[in-house]
């Protein structure tokens, strides 16, 4: 049996040009999910006692986790002090 890979799918689906447009547009989502997602499991923390501690609800760690949110900078913001990170926005 031969295995495809997620590498090798997405290689194939860049090719689409509608695909890439919005995988390439979702790159910062993916890295603010990502960035709390490490810093959160780095500290030993849950979702529950990071909401607590952003005063917000775990629902919404998780909508930002997922990338399932449109967070506004004042809730990023809001996650990455309570994480006792400094949020930092370049645009290249």
């Amino acid at each position: 049996m031969k295995t495809y890979t997620f590498r090798q799918h997405l290689k194939k689906s860049l090719k689409d040009p509608q695909f890439k447009k919005a995988w390439e547009e979702s790159e910062a989502e993916y890295q603010i999910s990502r960035a709390l997602i490490a810093a959160r499991l780095s500290k030993s923390i849950s979702q529950r006692d990071l909401a607590k501690a952003a005063n917000t609800t775990q629902a919404v760690i998780s909508r930002l986790e997922g990338m399932n949110a449109n967070p506004s900078i004042g809730l990023i913001q809001k996650v990455a002090s309570a994480l006792n990170l400094k949020l930092k926005i370049q645009l290249v």
